[in-house]
């Protein structure tokens, strides 16, 4: 392909190239995906995505959440492709403030790094709370969650979202 990224596409004119045979594909992790995904969408996690088949599809259209993984891994992507490809502008969420239908799983758990944020967020919360009320020693516990996620920032491995991931609210991903 000669173009060097995806081209941008309204949710509107993705609609319609869709409604013409076009492949659309989800770029997100499959725990977002349960979750809430567009209408058809294939998942293709950017973390596994080598090279598409599109069939016969005429052209292929990659999302995200926001547009911004998309944009982001635009050479990636347009490699992956042999046909036409394009960026869905806005993402998920564009497509939804455009009025289109989304599929919404509130049974599926929140996303793992929503998760790990909101894990991390409490205990480091509690530590310093304990810490000014009940004894300082209670402080570590927000210094150990800081120095768990600067080791997961730097390595790109984090426990908690190992440990969370093992959880069983978290073993029904599978849309």
């Amino acid at each position: 392909m000669t173009q060097i990224s995806p081209t941008p596409i309204s949710p509107a004119d993705a609609q319609a190239l869709i409604a013409r045979g076009a492949l659309l594909i989800d770029v997100r992790e499959a725990d977002e995906h349960a979750r809430t995904r567009l209408p058809g969408a294939r998942n293709m996690p950017l973390s596994r995505l080598v090279s598409i088949d599109p069939g016969a599809a005429p052209a292929i259209i990659f999302h995200c959440r926001s547009g911004a993984r998309t944009a982001a891994h635009g050479r990636r992507l347009d490699a992956a492709s042999p046909c036409p490809a394009y960026v869905l502008d806005g993402g998920l969420d564009g497509w939804r403030k455009a009025g289109l239908p989304v599929i919404a799983e509130r049974g599926q758990p929140i996303e793992l790094m929503r998760q790990v944020q909101i894990a991390a967020g409490l205990l480091i919360l509690a530590g310093l709370i304990l810490g000014l009320t009940v004894a300082p020693g209670f402080i570590a516990l927000s210094a150990f969650v800081g120095c768990g996620l600067t080791f997961a920032g730097v390595t790109g491995w984090c426990g908690m979202a190992r440990l969370l991931g093992a959880m069983p609210w978290n073993r029904r991903v599978g849309a």
